[in-house]
């Protein structure tokens, strides 16, 4: 059995050929297209944030808006650029949005990607301290986050408060019990995702990492899975963690899904380099007749060894098209790999 959710850029475009052309369109579909995703069994809704785009960016009031419509389905984000956030304004929200969601939020955070402008936390008043560049920066936000969520006290009570205060130092209101299980790291390379097992953090590995080895993108993910397992086990942890792939699955069974996908394109994986340094490998994506696709993905070592699968879908074509590509998977894929 697997979790398989779907992951949603939140694109807005404001041109004829895009069904979201508004950031209105973009927040409120992506309300439509979890409470679909609940109704049809998938287990998942997730969200990239992006700032200085026209995508999702601030993802608080949208997770607790899916919280308050849906009943059963994880509601998460993959992920949250951490060089970008107050780890305190951060921890408030969040506990506010899984207490609306009844324990449901599964965060992804990271240390981020190249954005849109140089240095955009900057901006937000964010500055790396002496000896940090903005990836450890992105790394201490982090684990101040997970720290604070932890729920342990750490302010110093006013001696003449307003209202009347619980003994003991203070902690960050509203807590979320549990929630501190549920953040995940977003790692591009072995050694991070062995970091983020050693401060029991779930791991999200994306259609994007470090090239390493040179090998094929979906056998470099499975030996990054591998070093965090082993990692977890040598922090020794005592819950199981989990580990989501993220990948562009498309069955094709109807003209609209060939007239979209089926001119192929994506069949193998793309070297790109993130800056003048750092070589990246981008994992392929699938579109195929689902006999076919079914055979593909038996192959791909990196979705055996995960537990949950993010399916990346082109919001930009609407609530009902990208329902019908998730049910599709559903019906025809996963039952056929033992996902289900």
């Amino acid at each position: 059995m697997k979790k398989i959710g779907f992951l949603s850029f939140g694109h807005w475009t404001p041109t004829p050929q895009s069904r979201t052309q508004s950031a209105a369109d973009a927040l409120l579909q992506s309300i439509d297209l979890a409470v679909e995703a609940e109704r049809l069994g998938i287990d998942g809704a997730y969200f990239r944030v992006h700032h200085f785009a026209r995508q999702l960016a601030s993802p608080f009031p949208l997770l607790a808006a899916i919280g308050a419509k849906t009943r059963n389905i994880e509601i998460g984000t993959a992920v949250i650029d951490m060089r970008y956030e107050n780890p305190h304004y951060m921890a408030e929200n969040a506990g506010a949005a899984d207490l609306i969601a009844g324990g449901r939020l599964q965060l992804g955070i990271s240390r981020g990607s190249p954005e849109q402008v140089i240095d955009g936390w900057r901006y937000f008043g964010h500055r790396p301290v002496e000896g940090e560049d903005d990836a450890g920066m992105g790394r201490r936000h982090a684990e101040e986050f997970l720290e604070l969520l932890g729920g342990k006290g750490f302010a110093q009570p006013n001696p003449h408060p307003m209202f009347p205060n619980p003994p003991g130092l203070l902690r960050l209101e509203p807590h979320a019990e549990g929630l501190r299980n549920r953040i995940w790291w977003g790692a591009a390379s072995d050694a991070t995702a062995a970091w983020a097992a050693k401060l029991g953090m779930n791991l999200q590995s994306s259609t994007l990492k470090f090239d390493e080895t040179g090998e094929p993108f979906h056998i470099q993910q499975a030996a990054q899975i591998r070093a965090f397992h082993a990692a977890w086990k040598e922090a020794g942890h005592v819950r199981t963690p989990r580990i989501s792939v993220s990948r562009s699955i498309f069955a094709l069974i109807d003209d609209r899904d060939r007239a979209y996908f089926g001119r192929g394109g994506q069949e193998q994986d793309q070297i790109g380099f993130l800056d003048n340094a750092t070589r990246a490998s981008f994992g392929r994506g699938y579109a195929a007749e689902p006999d076919v696709l079914i055979e593909q993905l038996r192959k791909d070592e990196a979705i055996a060894a995960a537990d949950t699968l993010l399916l990346t879908v082109p919001n930009q074509l609407g609530v009902a098209y990208n329902a019908h590509v998730l049910e599709a998977i559903l019906a025809t894929v996963a039952p056929a790999l033992g996902w289900r």
